[in-house]
């Protein structure tokens, strides 16, 4: 019961304003993971893959600190398994964004409280996980538990690029 007011809670919030289409929900299960913040969708339905992004989070690159336990933690909690996407735009590099949910639990939620990743941020805005970043920060959980302070993968990509395929494999077949 929970899962379904949870589900439809999410698309509520979901819908945009005016004539534009409401978001799709989609279930399928996961057969790759590209990264902490990227997996490939194979439909329930059936139908080819869908490169996804998980909306909300940034992870940090498979060639910078933490980045390969953040790819890892995505797979242990998403590969082969069902999950529903309640769908959004493409992003700069093509990639469907999409609010992850296995359960009732909200996969960006929980990347972020364990500290495998940040709330994107976007100018002033916190992002959406402000309240789970937080929480991982103060309790030196993951990223945010290094020596080191984390850098933001946009900042790590100005000043390294970006990774090469070579640098880390992906998780999954």
């Amino acid at each position: 019961m929970r899962a379904l007011f949870v589900s439809a809670l999410l698309l509520a919030a979901a819908v945009p304003q005016g004539n534009a289409a409401p978001p799709r929900l989609l279930e399928g299960s996961v057969s790759r993971v590209s990264d902490g913040d990227t997996l490939w969708l194979r439909p329930a339905g059936g139908g080819r893959p869908l490169k996804v992004r998980v909306q909300g989070i940034d992870a940090p690159e498979l060639c910078q600190p933490w980045g390969p336990q953040a790819q890892q933690a995505l797979a242990r909690r998403t590969l082969n398994m069902t999950v529903r996407l309640v769908e959004g735009p493409l992003d700069t590099h093509g990639r469907r964004l999409g609010r992850l949910m296995q359960g009732d639990q909200d996969v960006g939620a929980q990347m972020v409280r364990e500290g495998n990743a940040w709330s994107y941020r976007f100018r002033r805005d916190p992002g959406p996980y402000a309240a789970e970043e937080r929480t991982a920060r103060e309790g030196r959980r993951g990223l945010f538990g290094q020596a080191r302070a984390p850098e933001l993968p946009r900042d790590f990509r100005r000043r390294h690029g970006p990774c090469t395929a070579s640098e880390a494999p992906a998780a999954g077949p």
